[in-house]
């Protein structure tokens, strides 16, 4: 029975995490399977990684065959090497303890380098983070600002509206009255010519009266004149009594 170490599908839709799992090359691909290894999570920062790394290594050397995509994660798990050392072991290459030591090496380094790159990883995560958060607040701040210009627009236009609504209710009165006006003027200039003809009447009577007045002042200088001119008698005396 051919046996692959493969990636079976596991996860909702566009969030997929893989069980790397022992199964028959037979098998469907998210079908039944051996023994499960561990487990890839792509959608982490760095992929996640968890496995049995001697499980690993025993199926390899009993004769699985790993896939291609298999294959990369086992290498970076550093799986491969042990195999490959452990080959070197089974032949007669190297001792037990050399194999041990030249992966211990081998894992420190890797994982310096795995830390290195973590840190760069987090780095920029962290900068996109910032970015992000500066590009919210900038967002808010100019929400804001609209909002704040919206207001002031809105307050303009309410007090714009209150004017003209004023401005509309006066309109009439004013009207109402700039027609009184215009209907008036005839009547005004018909009492002004109307004046104007009396006048020349009103002078007239006024000098008849001021002559009424006048006349029997008139007459009595004239009768004490005459008597002024001739001795005075008793009829002269008379007259100027009646005076």
């Amino acid at each position: 029975m051919a046996v692959k170490i493969r990636l079976a599908r596991r996860g909702r839709k566009q969030a997929p995490v893989y069980d790397i799992v022992v199964a028959d090359a037979r098998a469907p691909r998210d079908g039944k399977f051996i023994e499960k290894l561990g487990q890839y999570n792509p959608q982490s920062t760095p992929a996640a990684i968890s496995l049995k790394d001697d499980r690993a290594v025993y199926w390899l050397m009993v004769g699985a065959e790993p896939t291609d995509t298999t294959r990369k994660i086992l290498s970076v798990r550093g799986v491969m090497l042990k195999k490959h050392l452990q080959v070197g072991v089974a032949k007669g290459a190297i001792t037990q303890e050399t194999a041990d030591a030249r992966y211990e090496a081998w894992s420190s380094e890797k994982e310096a380098s795995r830390n290195v790159k973590i840190a760069k990883l987090t780095e920029g995560k962290d900068a996109t983070k910032k970015a992000a958060f500066d590009a919210e607040k900038k967002k808010r701040a100019d929400m804001e600002a609209a909002q704040q210009k919206l207001a002031v627009a809105e307050a303009e236009a309410e007090v714009a509206a209150q004017e003209a609504e004023e401005v509309v209710e006066v309109a009439p009165v004013v009207a109402e009255v700039a027609v009184e006006e215009v209907v008036e003027a005839p009547v005004i200039a018909e009492v002004a010519v109307e004046e104007v003809v009396e006048a020349p009447v009103v002078a007239e009577v006024a000098v008849e009266e001021v002559v009424a007045e006048v006349a029997p002042v008139a007459e009595t200088a004239e009768v004490v004149a005459e008597v002024a001119e001739g001795p005075i008698t008793e009829t002269d005396t008379k007259v100027v009594a009646e005076a």
